[in-house]
């Protein structure tokens, strides 16, 4: 169980977020390590609370993914769920079997523990949540694995309390496995939500993408003047554009973060770290390139194989950037 800590109104600390070239386990004796994040069957995943292995494999060299906090942090175990926290933001991670390949119960499950237990500690507020499951675009109409899983989500929100979404991403493996894992971070303050002027709100959705909407915001600003992304993809209003065709939905991807970012009156790419997940592995490089065409001042930029939350699009950036104080 993760004690109380002392109440504050402050401002949160920024987060450190970055990508090194190092071994995990070394990276965990330091007592400021809120998460470390790895990718891909190569990576082996010392026993710890703080690590995450998501097995989505590299398309661009192999890094970890690390999380540095401003104060001493502890971690612990709850059941299936592991944790660490430093009083101003709390990391969670859960992996959930599906049973009978019931994706949608098992979103229900890891959800409703997340909330829980954060909920009952004193960083309560969700900022940020990645989701990752395999065969994310198997079946049909409602019965899409894609579709169960964000009704599954759903169930296992009814108890959350935030005034708006977390940011969030759901991408799809290339393996065989039945198990959704969900990570995500929590903090003492909550976020502001910033939606995108030329999309629909995800939870508006018509009902031809489901019987219910995509629960999760384009983005969330904390109040340490960090712009947690959601996973954004070449979608225009609430319809996908450019079927078969990267370079355009690369250039309609661009033109999304680029007005997404402005909300916020900042420039997309500066001081960013970013993920590029991209469903043809032979498309890799010129994701690649597109990107430090339009980001060149991005801090950093992982490229991982995975499938998008709707079968035409082929490729989807998220990521963390500094903003302006």
């Amino acid at each position: 169980m993760l004690e109380p800590m002392s109440q504050s109104t402050a401002p949160l600390s920024p987060l450190g977020v970055r990508y090194e070239q190092v071994d995990a386990a070394a990276l965990l004796h330091g007592d400021d390590v809120l998460a470390v994040i790895g990718f891909g069957s190569r990576f082996a995943a010392p026993d710890d609370p703080r690590v995450v292995r998501v097995a989505l494999e590299p398309l661009s060299e192999p890094v970890v993914e690390v999380w540095r906090s401003a104060s001493r942090v502890r971690s612990g175990r709850e059941g299936a769920l592991r944790w660490s926290s430093d009083g101003e933001y709390l990391f969670l991670a859960i992996e959930v079997d599906e049973i009978g390949d019931d994706i949608g119960a098992a979103a229900e499950s890891a959800y409703a523990q997340l909330i829980a237990f954060a909920e009952a500690s004193d960083t309560p507020h969700f900022l940020r949540l990645w989701n990752y499951l395999d065969a994310i675009n198997l079946g049909d109409g409602d019965e899409e694995r894609y579709r169960r899983f964000c009704e599954g989500r759903a169930r296992g929100m009814v108890d959350f309390h935030d005034a708006s979404y977390p940011a969030a991403t759901a991408i799809g493996g290339h393996g065989d496995a039945r198990r959704l894992l969900v990570y995500g971070i929590a903090a003492r303050n909550n976020g502001a939500s910033i939606e995108n002027p030329r999309q629909v709100s995800a939870w508006r959705y018509p009902r031809e993408y489901g019987r219910i909407a995509p629960t999760f915001a384009r983005a969330m600003r904390t109040d340490a003047d960090q712009l947690l992304i959601s996973g954004t993809a070449a979608v225009v209003g609430h319809a996908s554009r450019h079927e078969d065709d990267l370079s355009a939905q690369l250039h309609e991807t661009f033109a999304n973060l680029d007005s997404l970012v402005a909300a916020t009156h900042g420039t997309f790419g500066e001081r960013a770290l970013l993920k590029a997940y991209v469903r043809d592995c032979a498309q890799a490089d010129a994701v690649a390139h597109a990107i430090a065409m339009h980001a060149p001042h991005a801090s950093g930029v992982l490229l991982l194989a995975g499938d998008i939350c709707r079968r035409e699009l082929l490729v989807e950036i998220d990521g963390v950037q500094a903003l302006a104080r």
